[in-house]
């Protein structure tokens, strides 16, 4: 097997990029009984996490980049195998080296995106305040209860966009004190980090955290999973600690208060996807289904997978900026699994779940059989 160098140097860079977790792997294969990607075409793991051990991984094909890190296999490891934690290595180790395969090409042009306008998607970084120029939305100034961390996709992304204004004109109907730093946010880093690119994690981490210093901000809400989990969990490796809170848990706070109002009844049979970040990676399960059961007339479902077993959409892991061939995307799977039980809404809260199963219901021509929303879209759309 072909390798970028002797198999002690590919060892001694995946040690330094923290992958040396692999040697507590006894191969017994639970991680491919559980990985997704084994539901729609054949995918080892185990094979990837043996190979590394020897220094033998084919950083130049797929393999290394299949990972969505959905965090089933970690979750269900006997051995305690940090497996996302050693793709990230031998990703790094690709990265250097410049090797990717088709497929993962997408990702140099959202790496140089990021470097020159702070976001993935090649938005213009003055532009990205421009989905809430209508809503007269203040920038944020230290002594408001919360400062609103829009993210990219909600920036920019057209259909992620009405998610920015329903989230906003909820905050607003509640009377929270709440500001955006418009063309002063950059990208959370997340997705790019997943990719191996570190360095250019640290820059936008380093960006924004002094940004929030500079400002003065103390509470964070988002909307995107991804960001909640990075500022939560991996910013503090920086010697920062936010107050983070997921818009779903600020919804049900809200809710709990009386100060969102709800008008009318919303008569739709609907179920609700975890997003692998909320759920698995950070534990929110409840929150979500309780502010749906709160909501008038809707009658909630839960698909065969939920919960800890929720099936990835197929975007983490910086795939969402990669090419999947139609037959093996794991997004037709998840609206079949809603449809199978009914549901006329498919309810979510995390930018590249929508986008994946948007996509999936044009490929699927389900456009006249379910509607993918965004949890604080159906709350928007109920304001009294």
């Amino acid at each position: 097997m072909e390798t970028i160098a002797p198999f002690l140097e590919v060892i001694d860079e995946i040690n330094d990029a923290g992958g040396d977790i692999f040697k507590l792997c006894f191969q017994c294969g639970l991680c491919d009984t559980v990985c997704p990607w084994n539901q729609v075409r054949t995918f080892s793991m185990r094979k990837l996490i043996r190979e590394a051990a020897f220094g033998l991984s084919e950083v130049e094909g797929e393999d290394i980049w299949r990972c969505t890190t959905c965090g089933t296999c970690p979750a269900q490891c006997p051995r305690g195998v940090k497996q996302i934690d050693i793709v990230v290595a031998l990703r790094r180790v690709a990265t250097e080296y410049e090797l990717f395969p088709p497929s993962v090409k997408p990702v140099r042009t959202a790496r140089a995106s990021l470097i020159s306008e702070g976001n993935p998607l090649q938005g213009d970084r003055g532009k990205r305040a421009d989905w809430a120029k209508d809503l007269a939305i203040k920038p944020y100034a230290e002594g408001m209860d919360a400062l609103y961390f829009v993210g990219c996709y909600f920036s920019y992304d057209p259909r992620m966009k009405r998610v920015a204004t329903a989230t906003a004109n909820i905050l607003k109907k509640a009377g929270v004190k709440f500001g955006i730093l418009g063309d002063k946010e950059s990208c959370c880093g997340e997705s790019i980090r997943k990719t191996g690119s570190e360095e250019v994690f640290k820059n936008l981490a380093r960006q924004n955290i002094k940004t929030f210093i500079d400002n003065g901000v103390k509470k964070i809400i988002v909307s995107s999973p991804h960001c909640y989990h990075t500022f939560k969990n991996e910013y503090p490796e920086f010697m920062v600690y936010f107050e983070v809170v997921h818009i779903n848990q600020y919804l049900l706070e809200l809710m709990d208060e009386g100060r969102l109002p709800l008008k009318g009844e919303y008569a739709k049979k609907v179920t609700y996807h975890d997003p692998c970040y909320l759920g698995r990676h950070n534990g929110i399960y409840d929150e979500p289904r309780e502010v749906l059961k709160k909501i008038p007339g809707l009658e909630f479902v839960e698909m065969e997978a939920h919960g800890k077993n929720s099936l990835c959409c197929g975007g983490g892991g910086g795939r969402i900026w990669m090419d999947t061939p139609q037959e093996e995307r794991f997004s037709d799977i998840r609206l079949k699994q809603a449809n199978e039980v009914g549901a006329q809404v498919l309810a979510t809260s995390c930018p590249y779940c929508i986008t994946n199963f948007e996509e999936s219901r044009l490929n699927l021509e389900f456009e006249e059989v379910i509607e993918v929303k965004d949890i604080t879209e159906i709350i928007s759309d109920m304001l009294a």
